[in-house]
């Protein structure tokens, strides 16, 4: 979706950060956290839960609970805005890898409101790692740079996908709105798109007027 690309180094920067958080971070925060699972009824033994639970757990949660905490995180004019600017933003260009790059502030809160669903449902350890690879699957589609054609987007209308959080990095340290990262609907509510959905409006524009003119 952009022309320009990141510089080797800063790639080199984004994958050296990447493990720093994965190791200091994200590991003492799983090891913490299983008691935690444990103590609200997570179970790990044989029989396996049922694909419908799995599937109505995990979109549950992702319905419901993550565009409102991501649009909480990035849509605010405080702190936390400033932290995820500072990490998140320093990519106008975004890549697959950056979807993971934030403050360590920012990956903890994301990372508590992503769990707390399961945690409350009490799910088998297979629903939570199914819920949480199609979490990680979402968010590094929704910074890799390419508006597939089979992009969810493409046929889920409050869907955001690529083309619409590559607005929210493009605009470096602006309110540039665009908070959301799996469903639009709280960026609708709160008018934090107009400025997306007026550029498509233009683009799509110059799109017939072009057909017209040949």
């Amino acid at each position: 979706m952009q022309t320009k690309n990141n510089t080797p180094a800063a790639q080199e920067k984004c994958i050296v950060r990447l493990l720093l958080y994965h190791f200091g971070v994200n590991l003492p925060v799983m090891l913490a956290s299983y008691p935690v699972f444990r103590h609200m009824g997570m179970q790990s033994s044989l029989p396996f839960p049922s694909w419908y639970f799995q599937e109505s757990n995990s979109n549950a949660d992702n319905i419901l609970l993550h565009p409102g905490r991501f649009y909480i995180l990035l849509g605010t004019p405080d702190l936390t805005y400033k932290m995820a600017v500072q990490a998140c933003a320093q990519y106008a260009t975004p890549f697959g890898l950056t979807s993971e790059y934030a403050h360590p502030a920012e990956i903890l809160f994301l990372g508590f409101a992503t769990i707390v669903g399961p945690a409350i449902t009490g799910p088998h350890l297979v629903t939570l790692w199914l819920w949480m690879v199609l979490r990680v699957l979402e968010t590094v589609e929704a910074h890799c740079g390419y508006h597939f054609p089979w992009s969810l987007s493409n046929f889920l209308p409050l869907y955001g996908g690529a083309d619409f959080h590559d607005y929210h990095h493009r605009l470096l340290y602006t309110k540039s709105g665009n908070y959301s990262s799996t469903f639009t609907y709280m960026d609708w509510v709160f008018g934090t798109d107009k400025g997306y959905r007026k550029l498509q409006t233009l683009k799509n524009a110059g799109v017939e007027n072009g057909g017209k003119q040949m």
